[in-house]
């Protein structure tokens, strides 16, 4: 990193361009430009005369001597048709069958004299006795079916009427048959079970007075199972009927779970830009030898749909710069444009995009196919870019011959001539957000305090950033540093590819839901729970 901070320094003087006949720069440096004699700043030897190869680039493009690119370590790839693959990660849950979701509810009013089906989780089969009833209303229902049956042939027509309302009060048809039999009215009458499944919710107690339509419980079917996870809006071209999902969850280990999605709400939530996929799962479910393991309910999980879309014109994704106005690549002008030779000469293309993959972005307009687009060192590019534009609006008597095509990232609204420091300011904020993140994903508070002193000036550039407090515990700590990560996370993402970072997300932090934050590389380590779930989260794609 300081390697890239010394090169930035010197790479983006004003000095960088020359824009008269003749331009002196250092044999040693020779980035390091004048339009007169001088001595070169980093060594003190004294600039000589440049050759006439290193004129000054047209209008628009950025020239870089060979020297400059070997120093930088410019790298470029040749774009070409290609599929789009991409790995969607998402997060959900286990739940049951919403269509075999039964509420158990009060059919007429009374006192639970006796509850039978008392136990939360507990499996329930049809016909078996859920609680007894002591109901009034229920008794001077059955003296009446009583004395309609010992009235015989007169009122016969009434019975079946008396029948149904019992029925519908949830007596069963064998109890009814008994009551025409014996004649005579239960005190207490038992409800049974209407169908099998596993009660999920209880709100009925011995001793309670229930009154017609309480919902007493829940009784949710196992049999198959629910796979119910959030698509954001990108995530959806990507999506459809049929798609594999493949499913892991720590309640059975190393295990994939494997379904199709049946299912996508077209209903997106307005709060979240989210909607609802699902997957249906057997359940008891068999693993690769055959063995079978239960599926819990509302567990969580987590999946991987694997897509692939024809053929379209492709670039890697660290070839784009997108700061805010729109993306764009820069493309190197020597392998397709006869006469440049290997002359560093490198142009930027505003793009329009489609979809995105793991590594490779749909390209709508602005590259053609077999053009070689700048894979690495694009950001120094667009830097000397923008200096180059500052430098020629000043007489300083070197002319730019570089344009301002692309801003830098959002937070930085200092002039263009303060960019490299905004710059550094970014690597400064990377590093110490990265060392805090380490500090709380390892539990060790008192490290993350000697850190903490140093998170406020390397945020100070970046006003949109939350108030970040330390706090007097390792909890009030991670609760003032989730949102805080979040946001420096968020900024830093444009430029994760250049500045060699990695953003991880977790789907259940305690502050946000969804917090993120840094690292340089794997393994994952949260810092929002530490120890206790020390992998919980996975990469921003």
């Amino acid at each position: 990193m300081k390697r890239l901070g010394f090169l930035f320094f010197f790479l983006l003087s004003p000095f960088a361009f020359a824009g008269e006949a003749r331009v002196f720069q250092c044999p040693m440096h020779p980035w390091i430009k004048a339009d007169k004699p001088a001595k070169c700043t980093i060594c003190g030897m004294d600039l000589v005369a440049a050759k006439a190869s290193d004129a000054p680039a047209p209008e628009g493009v950025v020239a870089l001597s060979a020297s400059i690119i070997n120093a930088i370590g410019i790298e470029t790839t040749a774009i070409s048709t290609q599929p789009l693959t991409r790995s969607v990660r998402v997060n959900g849950a286990i739940e049951d069958d919403d269509t075999r979701h039964r509420l158990i509810t009060a059919r007429a009013e009374g006192r639970v004299e006796k509850l039978h089906a008392n136990l939360v989780g507990a499996p329930i089969r049809r016909g078996e006795p859920l609680y007894e009833l002591y109901s009034p209303e229920l008794q001077a229902a059955q003296r009446e079916l009583v004395q309609i049956a010992k009235a015989g042939a007169l009122t016969a027509s009434a019975l079946p009427a008396a029948r149904a309302r019992l029925e519908k009060m949830g007596l069963t048809a064998a109890q009814l048959d008994d009551l025409v039999k014996t004649g005579e009215p239960h005190l207490v009458t038992t409800v049974y079970a209407p169908d099998d499944g596993t009660i999920v919710a209880k709100s009925i107690y011995e001793g309670q007075w229930i009154k017609t339509g309480d919902t007493l419980l829940q009784i949710a079917d196992f049999a198959k199972m629910w796979f119910i996870f959030e698509a954001y809006e990108q995530d959806i071209p990507w999506l459809h009927l049929g798609q594999t999902v493949q499913i892991t969850t720590r309640a059975v280990p190393g295990e994939i779970i494997e379904a199709p999605i049946d299912f996508i709400d077209p209903n997106f939530n307005e709060a979240t830009h989210t909607t609802k996929v699902r997957a249906t799962l057997p359940n008891p479910h068999p693993n690769s030898l055959g063995e079978k393991h239960q599926l819990f309910h509302r567990v969580l999980a987590e999946a991987r749909v694997l897509v692939e879309s024809p053929a379209v014109l492709a670039a890697p994704r660290s070839s784009i710069l997108d700061a805010g106005l729109g993306p764009v690549a820069y493309v190197d002008l020597a392998s397709p444009e006869p006469g440049r030779g290997g002359s560093g000469h490198y142009a930027q293309r505003k793009l329009r995009l489609g979809r995105r993959g793991d590594s490779l972005v749909e390209v709508l307009d602005g590259l053609k196919a077999g053009e070689r687009v700048v894979t690495s060192g694009a950001l120094l590019i667009d830097a000397q870019a923008q200096l180059a534009h500052e430098a020629a609006g000043h007489d300083h008597g070197v002319v730019a011959e570089a344009s301002r095509l692309s801003p830098l990232p959002p937070a930085a609204a200092a002039p263009l001539n303060s960019q490299p420091s905004t710059l550094n300011s970014l690597s400064t904020l990377a590093t110490v957000a990265i060392d805090a993140a380490d500090a709380l994903a390892s539990d060790d508070f008192a490290r993350y305090q000697k850190i903490f002193p140093s998170l406020a000036p390397a945020a100070a550039p970046f006003a949109q950033l939350p108030k970040l407090e330390l706090g007097d515990s390792l909890k009030a700590a991670r609760a003032s540093f989730e949102p805080w990560s979040t946001a420096v996370a968020d900024l830093l993402k444009p430029h994760r590819a250049h500045l060699g970072l990695k953003i991880f997300q977790c789907p259940m932090t305690p502050v946000l839901g969804k917090g993120r934050w840094l690292q340089r590389g794997q393994p994952l380590k949260n810092p929002f729970f530490g120890s206790a779930m020390p992998d919980c989260g996975e990469e921003v794609p």
